[in-house]
Order: C-alpha cells, then structure tokens, then sequence
C-alpha cells in the first residue's frame, strides 16, 4: 500500500529555463475577493529543481521538497 503523500502541489507554468537543472514556475491563484466578491488573480514565482529540459511556456507540476539550494525548495513532478 503507498503510503499518502503530504507535500504541497502546485500547477504553473515555466517562466525561465536559463540556469542550469532549475526553472522558475509562475503559479496563479484566483480568489474572490472578500469585502466585493470581485474574482482575483495574483501569481507567484517558484524555483523549481528539473532534471528534463523545460520550454518555457510549458506547464508542469510542482511538489514541495526538501531545501536544495537557498532558494529552491520545489521540484518538477511532470509535464501537464
């Protein structure tokens, strides 16, 4: 039996593939906004570990893992 996975995942898109075995992945989240109701969107930026070579452009699946560098704390699961 697998056992259950509590990691945090998340869907974007690539928005830089210009280091090396690491991608920037832009995230948007829409949500009602709570005094006007008005749909929001805002985006948000994550350095990702990637062994496949991304485009940008292409979306991915991201999960949360364990720090590998200063600022890289996700890494890309699969192509969506």
């Amino acid at each position: 039996m697998e056992k259950e996975s509590n990691r945090k995942v998340r869907f974007g898109q690539v928005a830089s593939n210009k280091m090396n075995k690491t991608v920037v992945v832009k995230v948007d989240r829409t949500f009602a906004h709570p005094q006007f109701g008005k749909v929001i969107t805002r985006n948000k930026k994550y350095y990702a570990h990637s062994e496949i070579e991304l485009e940008v452009g292409q979306k991915v699946k991201i999960e949360e893992t364990r720090p590998i560098s200063k600022l890289k704390r996700w890494r890309v699961v699969e192509t969506v």
